[in-house]
């Protein structure tokens, strides 16, 4: 699903209730909203779902809240959201929005968010 003004695509790919996301571009402000539109779509059909971040080049505080929004509609309806593949600059950008310690790490690759 390309976002034509900012490149932020999304691979998304069902195996039963778990949906799984491959980020591929910048989660930035101005796109936010299509990761956000789209995920948001998934929840009531899914229980678990994984947003793959390896090849997610940069994220802002927009792109942050977007998942902070993802993870509040995910829990609400009893679906699991995680992270996985976390690149440098996103797993900075969480810990110094103080939440990597609210949330419990998922191996050494991502945290869990849920």
């Amino acid at each position: 699903m390309p976002d034509n003004a900012a490149g932020l695509t999304l691979d998304i790919a069902r195996n039963g209730s778990t949906v799984i996301v491959r980020c591929h571009g910048r989660l930035v402000a101005g796109v936010d909203h299509v990761l956000y539109d789209n995920i948001r779509q998934l929840i009531p059909d899914a229980r678990r779902i994984v947003l793959d971040l390896t090849d997610l080049s940069r994220m802002d505080s927009m792109g942050l809240g977007a998942l902070v929004r993802l993870y509040v509609s995910a829990r609400a309806a009893g679906c699991s959201l995680e992270l996985i593949n976390l690149g440098k600059q996103v797993r900075l950008l969480l810990k110094t929005a103080n939440l990597m310690s609210a949330f419990a790490t998922v191996g050494e690759h991502g945290i869990k968010l849920g």
